[in-house]
């Protein structure tokens, strides 16, 4: 469970989940007595998360003890959380946002083009080379720590960034603390300035309202839940591997997304149930386990990151991500929430944009899960976000970090 070698310190898996758990209740004590915290939707993950975070880098300096945690749960989490996304998708919901995940995919793209550009630029005011701001750019932020890790090898050996792992942790990791701060202030901005309200009140698709009467949820409804989700988890490792027969390999929480999608849309409503329960989709159950999924694994990403790490490369690493940071403020507010209407669903995948820009998908998706707690429920946004940062960016990013490496 926990193992000290060579001057470190080795947490298990089962006991990284439990602190996992006691960070995110401490982030929801504190975001309880912080009145800026909840009037700005701070998830309440990134505020425990990063507190324990500073707490290691404490314990580096003044101890020399670097803590590691063991994160094999965490990453079953993020299939569970999208399994739940997929179960609540709908037909009528995905052809009422075609338009608008066109748009964004658009938008996102282009702006991905952009970030490279940007990173580029500031990279050479400090005499380095263009693949330092690739690293700075898509490969490390939209891509986050999974592409930083994937690419750092090639580039160091390609390129001559010796260093490429190191920097393309460090802004993966920043990026990462960014958007989770940058999505609900911007949110909460928009539908302030323009009084925006969802136009009717519905179950949150992750989450429950913060005010209003607290759903109640039986022990059955919960295990039918349960159930639902490991079907469509064992359909989307069957899809998984089909995939990869045709040489594409997808994560196993994008399969199981698509797989929650098509079970939930073309099993028919009539069609038996063991439990003798309708399908859980957009139920209170499949609410609260999303909630509970995300909000653990967001967590456990943040208490995890070795932030003593970045200390040798705060200057230009800094200097990009401050410029990035801004780019992508400006991005959201005059292109993405204008270009989808300026409504209250645009205000939500504004929130995350913030995510998407410079951190990941479950971040994206934190970010939208603490402003709809507050404000109410955005079907629209938890549909076209995920498909734009779990599928769609994933495959132009592995085109165009190759096209910026040889080209700039």
């Amino acid at each position: 469970m926990i193992e000290f070698k060579d001057g470190a310190l080795y947490i298990g898996p089962f006991l990284t989940f439990t602190i996992g758990l006691i960070v995110l209740f401490i982030g929801k004590r504190i975001n309880e007595a912080v009145g800026f915290l909840r009037e700005f939707s701070i998830p309440e993950p990134v505020t425990g998360g990063l507190l324990l975070s500073l707490l290691t880098v404490i314990v580096y300096a003044f101890g020399d003890v670097a803590i590691n945690f063991k994160l094999e749960a965490r990453d079953f989490l993020l299939v569970y959380f999208f399994t739940t996304i997929g179960i609540n998708a709908s037909l009528k919901d995905l052809v009422a946002g075609g338009k608008p995940l066109i748009i964004l995919l658009v938008i996102t793209i282009v702006y991905m083009v952009m970030q490279n550009l940007l990173g580029i630029s500031v990279a050479h005011l400090f005499d380095l080379s263009s693949a330092v701001g690739v690293l700075g750019g898509t490969v490390s932020l939209i891509g986050g720590h999974g592409t930083a890790i994937a690419w750092a090898p090639k580039i160091s050996e390609q390129y001559g960034v010796a260093n490429a792992m190191e920097v393309g942790l460090a802004c993966a990791t920043f990026g990462l603390i960014l958007a989770s701060l940058m999505g609900g202030p911007i949110a909460k901005f928009l539908i302030g300035r323009y009084q925006l309200t969802p136009e009717k009140t519905e179950q949150l698709d992750v989450g429950v309202a913060q005010q209003g009467e607290k759903p109640m949820i039986t022990s059955l409804q919960f295990l039918d839940s349960i159930l639902a989700m490991h079907v469509c988890i064992v359909f989307g490792i069957i899809l998984s591997e089909v995939i990869k027969n045709f040489g594409l390999d997808l994560p196993l929480f994008v399969t199981c997304l698509f797989s929650g999608i098509l079970l939930t849309n073309f099993l028919p409503s009539a069609f038996p149930r063991l439990t003798r329960m309708p399908w859980p989709s957009r139920s209170p159950t499949i609410a609260l386990i999303a909630d509970v999924s995300l909000g653990t694994f967001l967590a456990m990403s943040l208490m995890s990151m070795q932030l003593w790490t970045l200390i040798e490369m705060a200057g230009p690493i800094m200097t990009i991500l401050i410029a990035q940071f801004l780019f992508a403020i400006v991005v959201n507010l005059f292109v993405v929430f204008p270009a989808l209407g300026r409504t209250y669903d645009a205000a939500v995948v504004s929130a995350g944009f913030g995510g998407i820009s410079m951190g990941s998908t479950p971040t994206a998706m934190a970010n939208m899960t603490a402003v709809t707690s507050r404000y109410g429920a955005s079907h629209l946004a938890f549909i076209i976000v995920p498909l734009v940062c779990a599928f769609f960016i994933d495959i132009a990013n592995a085109m165009l970090i190759p096209l910026f490496l040889t080209h700039f």
